[in-house]
């Protein structure tokens, strides 16, 4: 996909988002990585494993864009509900743009009539690796990984369902495994639990005001 849709939809003369760094990896060619902002823990990794980053967006509905790194680019999902804990609840993940490496770091206010005008929080990230070939995995369609984040870790799935959705983008299942890190939901939300930034502590209305990290 690369990141000519992502800088298609921005004006990064009003918007703080980060632009693309490498041309390379805006042209979407296997293996390009973009120069990263971010620390080399979680930028300058490669396949197969990489940065992830979870962001918790307060844009015209609240709901979390879920990011893997993947051939020098995020592969990008909005999350409606979330990512939950508990195996049994699988939630809707539709496919977005590819995003920046830089996007790992990002924290802020969208401007109003921006695309994506509203706050973003870094709720989550770490570190991801995939459980198979990641590129064969992801390419049919179903992609399971492990997670080592300061939230979410454990393995997880990503599936894709069949035909598209709205406006012709791919929809797919976020799921937990089953394993040590899985509990039911009525055991308790962790979104609920954790509801502060991972990168700042801070909370969407601290972000919202420019309210320096905790």
């Amino acid at each position: 996909m690369g990141l000519r849709e992502y800088q298609r939809k921005r004006n990064f003369g009003r918007t703080p988002e980060p632009a693309a760094a490498s041309p390379a990896a805006t042209d979407g060619r296997a293996g390009a990585k973009a120069k990263p902002a971010a620390p080399q823990s979680l930028a300058q990794a490669t396949t197969p494993a990489g940065a992830f980053v979870v962001q918790k967006h307060d844009a015209s509905r609240l709901h979390y864009d879920f990011r893997l790194e993947l051939d020098g680019v995020l592969k990008s999902w909005a999350v409606p509900k979330g990512p939950c804990l508990d195996p049994t609840e699988k939630r809707l993940a539709v496919q977005t743009e590819d995003h920046p490496l830089e996007y790992t770091e990002f924290e802020g206010v969208i401007p109003e009539g921006s695309y994506g005008g509203g706050t973003m929080m870094v709720w989550d990230l770490g570190r991801w690796s995939p459980l198979g070939d990641a590129h064969r995995d992801y390419l049919a369609g179903k992609l399971k990984f492990r997670l080592e984040g300061q939230k979410l870790r454990g393995a997880w799935m990503l599936v894709r369902m069949p035909g598209n959705g709205a406006k012709g983008k791919a929809n797919w299942l976020l799921f937990k495994e089953r394993d040590s890190e899985a509990r039911p939901l009525a055991e308790g939300d962790i979104l609920a639990e954790m509801p502060f930034s991972a990168s700042t502590g801070r909370s969407l209305d601290e972000i919202a005001a420019g309210k320096p990290a905790r």
